[in-house]
C-alpha cells in the first residue's frame, strides 16, 4: 500500500541512520536537531552527568572521534567509520599492541548469524571492545594488532526532548520513544520517526479532547529520569504507548501494561484486531523497553506498546542486519496508521445512554430502510445491537467488542442515533 507519507518517513530514517548515537553525546544532539526541523516547538532538554534519578545516576557523556584495529601489515581490519556498530558502546580510550589471543578477548561476534555485526554496549562499567561479523574472523590474520580507540568519557549532559500538545482536557495521552542506539533502523529510528509524524498530525487536528505528552529519551535511564522529574504531572495520563520497532512490514505486535486491562490495553487490542487479526499478543513477562519504567510499582501508568515485529523477536534485532531494507515505507506507514487509529479511538470513545424505554420506533426517525434487503437487514441489526448496549455503563470500545463490529462502525451508528435524539452522552455530564 504505497503512501507518500510512508516514503517521507523512510527518507527521514535514511537521513538519521548514519549518526552514531548512544545514551549521551553529539550524535544524540544531532538527531534531536534534525527532528526539530520537523517539529519546531520540540523542547530540547539536558541534565548533567551525576544527577540522581531514583536508584540511578545520569552517566558521563561519551564521544567517539575514531576507532580501529590494524593488522600486522598496517591495514585496518575493523573500522568504526565503516560501521558505528563495530565499536562497543561506551568503550574507553585505548592505544595498544595486542596478540591475536589478547584481541579475541575483546571481540564480539554472532556465530549463529555469521554475516551480522552485533550491537554490544558497556554503559555502566568501564570497558572496551569491538564487534565484527563472525565470517570475518578468519581473515584478520595472526597479529600482532594495533588497537586504537579515540573516545572521551567525561562529565557532560544527557539530552532528551518533549512536546506538549494541549487539548480540551488536562487528561493526557503519553507517547514515548527512545533514541540511544547507533545505526539500526527498526529498533532505533522507527519509533522517533513515527512519533514525529504523529505529532505533526496531532497538531493539525481542529479538535483534541486530550492533551498529548510526547517524549524522546534515551532508553531506560532517560525514562527513569523523566519520571523522577515529572511523576506528579504524569498522574494525568489516561493511556499511553511506547513506540519502538514499528517500521518493518511483517506483522503487528502488542505488549500489555503491567495491569493488563487499562484503557491503553483495551484500545491496543481492539485496534490491532481490526488492522491485523492475527497480530501477536505478548504478556507483561515479555516486556523489554520503557514500559518497564512507566508501569513500575508506584508509577503505575496505563502504558502499553504497539509494534510491528517485537524487539528481540526478529532475527535482525540488535545487529547490522537491522538496516534500511528492513524498515520500509509501507511498514512505517502501517505503524503510523496503528497509532493514529488508537488515538482516534481514544478521542471518539465515550459512554452513551438510550433516551427511550424498550425498542425505539426507527421508521419515524428515518433509521429504518423503506425497502428491506439482506444488506439493509444486517445494517439495522447492527444498529439495534448497539442500541441494546447503550445503558450508560459501557463505553463504545466495549460496545464494539460485544457487537463484534469495528469501532468506526459503532461510531457511525452513534452519530446517527445522536442526530435522531435517541441517545445522549453521559460520561461528559
Amino acid at each position: 500500500m504505497y503512501s507518500p507519507l510512508g516514503s517521507e518517513m523512510h527518507a527521514l530514517v535514511t537521513r538519521l541512520f548514519p549518526i552514531n548515537r548512544s545514551l549521551t553525546g553529539p550524535g544524540v544532539r544531532e538527531t534531536l536537531a534534525i527532528l526539530q526541523e520537523y517539529l519546531s516547538d520540540l523542547q530540547l532538554r539536558e541534565v548533567k552527568s551525576g544527577t540522581n534519578a531514583f536508584d540511578w545516576q545520569i552517566p558521563n557523556e561519551w564521544t567517539v572521534n575514531d576507532a580501529w584495529v590494524k593488522n600486522q601489515n598496517g591495514q585496518k581490519i575493523i573500522d568504526f567509520k565503516d560501521s558505528n556498530l563495530h565499536l562497543v558502546g561506551y568503550s574507553t580510550p585505548v592505544d595498544l599492541i595486542l596478540s591475536r589471543d589478547e584481541l579475541m578477548k575483546h571481540l564480539h561476534t554472532l556465530p549463529e548469524q555469521p554475516s551480522a555485526i552485533p550491537y554490544v554496549t558497556s554503559y555502566y562499567s568501564q570497558d572496551w571492545g569491538f564487534c565484527i561479523a563472525a565470517e570475518e574472523i578468519q581473515n584478520i590474520g595472526d597479529g600482532p594488532f594495533q588497537v586504537y580507540i579515540d573516545s572521551r568519557l567525561v562529565p557532560g549532559v544527557m539530552n532528551y526532548a518533549e512536546l506538549i500538545i494541549p487539548g480540551l482536557s488536562d487528561e493526557e495521552i503519553l507517547l514515548s520513544t527512545y533514541f540511544c542506539h547507533p545505526s539500526m533502523a527498526n529498533n532505533e529510528l522507527s519509533g522517533p520517526v513515527v512519533l514525529t509524524f504523529i505529532a505533526r498530525w496531532l497538531k493539525e487536528l481542529s479538535f483534541r479532547r486530550y492533551t498529548y505528552r510526547l517524549i524522546l529519551v534515551p532508553e531506560t535511564i532517560g525514562s527513569i529520569y523523566y519520571i523522577s522529574k515529572n511523576l506528579d504531572a504524569l498522574k494525568n495520563v489516561r493511556a499511553g504507548w511506547v513506540l519502538t520497532c514499528i517500521g518493518d512490514d511483517r506483522t503487528y505486535s502488542y505488549v500489555p501494561s503491567r495491569n493488563g486491562d487499562t484503557l491503553a490495553d483495551r484500545v491496543s487490542k481492539k485496534v490491532l484486531s481490526e488492522i491485523c487479526p492475527d497480530f501477536k499478543a505478548y504478556s507483561w513477562l515479555d516486556r523489554g523497553s520503557d514500559e518497564r519504567q512507566y508501569c513500575a510499582p508506584g508509577v503505575d501508568l496505563p502504558v502499553a506498546s504497539i509494534m510491528r515485529s517485537k524487539y528481540g523477536e526478529y532475527p535482525e534485532y540488535h545487529t547490522s542486519l537491522d538496516d534500511l531494507s528492513l524498515v520500509t515505507p509501507d511498514g512505517l506507514y502501517g505503524g503510523f496508521h496503528a497509532i493514529q487509529a488508537a488515538i482516534n479511538m481514544l478521542e471518539n470513545n465515550g459512554v452513551f445512554k438510550v433516551r427511550v424505554l424498550c425498542e425505539p420506533q426507527l421508521g419515524k426517525r428515518g433509521l429504518y430502510p423503506n425497502t428491506s434487503t439482506k444488506n439493509s437487514g444486517h445494517s439495522v441489526r447492527n444498529l439495534m445491537n448497539v442500541l441494546s448496549y447503550l445503558d450508560g455503563n459501557l463505553d463504545l470500545i466495549s460496545v464494539a467488542e460485544k457487537c463484534d463490529i469495528t469501532f468506526v462502525e459503532v461510531l457511525d451508528i452513534i452519530n446517527k442515533l445522536v442526530a435522531a435524539d435517541l441517545v445522549e452522552r453521559v460520561d461528559l455530564q
